[in-house]
């Protein structure tokens, strides 16, 4: 029994969710100008709805990659027998209707939202991930939507939010790529055409690198725009330098297990950006 509520909670991937989480609420702040921008019922089913589809994308993902991950990654809870395929589909469809119904409570249009990236969700897990960059690009819009979401949420988007929404955007497309540098063994015997597949490790890592610098390189408008606080700049400059540091490794050594903790890193830098969003945005 234990092993198997394992197996779901590592299919979930619990921090992943509570980041997508986090980052509505994290919207709406940067929107409303104010923690207090929604009810308290608002954040809650704001939060759960991006939690759940969030949480849906990770099980299909491990569902549609059952059988590279039997190369790529055997101890994952499919391929290592923890869960079995069915269940894993039912737990997926589950976790979306869970989404869908928090995102209704707040109205027709994060409904909307909510299907969408649902929807954008499943069709990157079954078709989009063998296209290489353009699957990546799914899934980075999907990472960044929840900034958009939250700020549908209070009523108010702007120019300020479309510059928070692109540098998530970047930043994990990057992530993305170095994920694919990651994987290369297994994708390339299951014709996922990734850039460290097409290109090479080396060449991947380069454009993984470029985007990052062009994320960065954003990162001082807010600021200049007078749309967030003194508190934002050193926040945001230790994420810049962690985003910094992990390319340097990465450049250094553009191999899989390199690229496996340089994309655990860059979690922890993306964390630390949406931090310094929300503290801009407040403080």
């Amino acid at each position: 029994m234990g092993g198997a509520v394992s197996g779901y909670l590592r299919l979930l991937r619990p921090v992943n969710c509570v980041m997508t989480g986090f980052a509505v609420l994290v919207g709406a702040a940067i929107a409303g100008r104010s923690l207090s921008a929604l009810g308290v019922g608002e954040a809650l089913e704001g939060f759960a709805a991006g939690f759940f589809i969030a949480g849906a994308a990770m099980v299909f993902n491990d569902y549609a990659d059952r059988e590279i991950d039997m190369i790529n990654a055997p101890g994952r809870p499919i391929p290592s027998g923890a869960v079995n395929p069915a269940s894993a589909l039912a737990y997926g469809a589950f976790l979306v209707a869970g989404g869908l119904a928090a995102a209704a409570y707040t109205g027709l249009g994060t409904l909307a939202a909510a299907a969408a990236a649902a929807a954008l969700a499943v069709l990157y897990d079954f078709w989009g991930k063998r296209t290489g960059l353009p699957g990546n690009l799914m899934v980075s819009f999907n990472v960044a939507l929840p900034i958009l979401y939250g700020a549908l949420l209070v009523g108010r988007a702007d120019l300020t939010i479309m510059v928070y929404w692109a540098m998530i955007f970047l930043a994990n497309t990057s992530r993305e790529v170095v994920k694919g540098i990651a994987d290369v063994e297994g994708d390339s015997v299951r014709g996922v055409r990734t850039l460290a597949v097409v290109l090479g490790e080396r060449r991947a890592a380069l454009v993984a690198v470029a985007t990052l610098l062009v994320a960065i390189a954003l990162s001082p408008v807010p600021v200049f725009w007078g749309d967030a606080s003194q508190l934002y700049i050193p926040l945001v400059a230790a994420a810049d330098a962690g985003f910094l540091y992990s390319s340097a490794r990465l450049l250094a050594r553009p191999e899989k297990r390199v690229a496996l903790r340089v994309k655990n890193e860059m979690l922890v830098w993306m964390l630390l950006g949406l931090i310094a969003f929300l503290a801009g945005s407040l403080w």
